[in-house]
């Protein structure tokens, strides 16, 4: 897929890795919209670096786990660039639940936004791609799918359930829609990580250093560009934490 003029739709763009892929999409020539749920400052900022680049932007306020605010949402993409080409699943919450803590209420948080969300996003804008001929999907999962740690039950199995949804929607979809998960490892650290918890990630990691947003960038940037061969593929980001 070439990205010149295409229609993006970043889920949670405002910051962190979804900024980073926001304007790695733009820098290939993709007309970028995003989402956002609180961060109104930040995504005014994004709009504003977006366009500059050259293309179109958009940012609405969207709650991820809600059905009407997603329907709404892609509606609204549609109706201000005509089409959706791209879908990257990006909007997710990193809650910390040890055991101890851990409630009804934490699990259902965690699963409605971290799986409940990807999947309305991808019915709504899969039926969009499906009625268009083509169109991608790219969720962002994390390794913690495939080996889960202590103390964040939830969102471990969250990340499990987006790399099954992956799956199962490239199934869905084929031929017209493809659809694939990109899982970073450490990428950003947990606000408020010490310098003692840092060296023990990067001596954990194979390549013996933190990765950064723009790494999980290039991933999502190949998978639509680099082949229109490649549907229901989990690509690693991860510094080789899955294999050390």
């Amino acid at each position: 897929m070439d990205l010149t003029n295409r229609v993006a739709l970043v889920t949670g763009g405002a910051k962190r890795v979804g900024r980073s892929i926001a304007l790695a999409l733009a820098k290939r020539g993709a007309h970028v919209a995003f989402t956002y749920r609180t961060s109104r400052r930040d995504a005014e900022l994004l709009v504003r670096e977006l366009t500059a680049l050259g293309g179109k932007s958009l940012a609405v306020k969207a709650d991820a786990g809600r059905a009407a605010e997603v329907k709404a949402a892609v509606r609204n993409v549609v109706k201000t660039f005509g089409r959706i080409d791209i879908l990257v699943n990006n909007a997710a919450i990193y809650p910390r639940t040890p055991w101890a803590s851990l409630d009804e209420a934490a699990w259902d948080e965690a699963l409605t936004t971290n799986l409940k969300g990807p999947f309305l996003f991808a019915k709504a804008a899969g039926d969009r791609m499906l009625a268009q001929g083509a169109g991608k999907i790219i969720n962002i999962a994390d390794w913690a799918g495939e080996r889960p740690y202590k103390h964040y039950l939830p969102y471990c199995v969250s990340k499990a359930g987006v790399i099954a949804l992956t799956k199962a929607l490239a199934l869905e979809l084929a031929p017209t829609v493809q659809v694939n998960a990109v899982a970073p490892g450490p990428v950003l650290l947990p606000e408020g990580s010490s310098a003692a918890f840092r060296k023990a990630v990067v001596a954990a990691t194979p390549l013996r250093r933190i990765g950064s947003p723009e790494d999980v960038a290039s991933a999502v940037v190949f998978l639509l560009e680099g082949s229109d061969f490649i549907t229901g593929v989990l690509l690693p980001v991860d510094g080789g934490r899955l294999i050390g």
